[in-house]
């Protein structure tokens, strides 16, 4: 393994165009550093790579002038090794403004391999390697300089072990037979990320929105589309500009006048000052719409709950039966989606019928038809 005493970084983009030059089949062990404590957008304090046991370390604005880098990320040709790659999915997207390619999330790997479901980074190379990580930087300053040489040492362990990881994960996936499922799944992942954040569909997400009627949903939609473009306008987290309760509030009770607007419980008086006018147009915008294509979903019923409980027993004997955690194979949301509308096809039920997923559930998928159609 690579002695991390020594911190390496790459001070240009032509330097990190040429390091990355130098391996051009070779996978890219990656991971970020950032900051989001008070803005909408994460902030990029730092970046690693990893080319077998050559780490290094570059700062964002080197990072974002390199366009070999740029091109990496963006290119199908090197597998991008991260781990639990949401965050720096997302980062990505704002930050530079595409969206990664070619990305293996060895998270997933573990979960496929029998490792169990959603594994901190730490606990596996303590599983597999038999080290102990010290995480004690995790949440220090990622945007001051100089960087200390405990982060540094902490920064680097976060990609040291990616590539021995990959090659221990990789045997392990080919012995399963779930090698092709993983390079699947993560791409299925990433598509799904990629997928999220319209300003639009915002609305669908907030918490008790589903006891509003349609009406009240379609100003509640409106109300979210136009926090979520000020947010990103300002530069702001969604409860420092208009917190959940306060959007359904709103669109429970539909102020037609800045009073009635600041009489609502959760609407503070600066939002009223500043945003009165606005709001108020918001939800004349809602109440004189055509309403709304997809309502907030309610709670499954007692009901529903049953056929919920009959199809997750179904498929959980065939997780288990692979060693595979039921919770990767049939995350809730997907099967409460089927068991809202089961159709074969619909993109609900091609999820748990397509791919992997459907070649390990085959044996069942006529019972799960059987009790969601019935």
């Amino acid at each position: 393994m690579t002695d991390t005493s020594t911190v390496r970084w790459l001070n240009t983009p032509e330097e990190l165009d040429r390091w990355l030059a130098q391996a051009p089949d070779r996978p890219l062990a990656l991971d970020t550093e950032f900051e989001r404590v008070s803005t909408f957008f994460p902030i990029p304090g730092l970046v690693q790579l990893g080319l077998g046991e050559d780490l290094r370390l570059v700062e964002p604005a080197v990072a974002e002038a390199s366009q070999a880098f740029r091109d990496c990320l963006a290119g199908t040709e090197r597998p991008k090794l991260l781990y639990a790659m949401s965050e720096d999915m997302e980062l990505f997207r704002h930050w530079l403004d595409l969206e990664p390619r070619a990305v293996l999330d060895l998270q997933l790997a573990s979960a496929l391999a029998g490792l169990g479901f959603s594994v901190g980074y730490a606990k596996l190379v303590e599983t597999l390697f038999d080290v102990a990580i010290d995480k004690s930087a995790t949440r220090s300053d990622w945007l001051a300089r100089p960087l200390s040489d405990v982060q540094c040492q902490y920064a680097l362990e976060d990609i040291r072990y990616l590539e021995p990881m990959y090659e221990r994960l990789t045997a392990m996936l080919e012995e399963r037979g779930f090698y092709t499922a993983w390079l699947e799944e993560s791409e299925r992942f990433a598509k799904d990320l990629a997928s999220q954040g319209e300003p639009e569909e915002y609305y669908l997400k907030i918490r008790g929105g589903w006891q509003l009627t349609p009406r009240q949903q379609a100003v509640l939609r409106e109300l979210a589309a136009w926090r979520e473009q000020e947010c990103r306008r300002r530069d702001r987290p969604r409860n420092r500009v208009l917190a959940d309760a306060a959007l359904i509030r709103i669109a429970e009770r539909m102020p037609e006048s800045k009073g009635a607007l600041g009489a609502l419980q959760d609407v503070p008086p600066v939002v009223v000052r500043r945003y009165g006018e606005t709001l108020l147009a918001c939800v004349e915008r809602g109440e004189s719409s055509d309403g709304i294509t997809d309502r907030i979903e309610t709670p499954l019923t007692r009901d529903e709950q049953g056929l919920f409980k009959q199809v997750k027993r179904l498929i959980r004997g065939e997780a288990e039966a692979r060693d595979v955690p039921v919770e990767l194979v049939a995350p809730r949301k997907r099967i409460e989606a089927c068991i809202r509308r089961w159709d074969s096809n619909d993109d609900a039920a091609r999820f748990f019928t397509e791919g992997w997923r459907g070649d390990m559930l085959a044996p069942v998928l006529g019972d799960v038809s059987r009790v969601l159609s019935e």
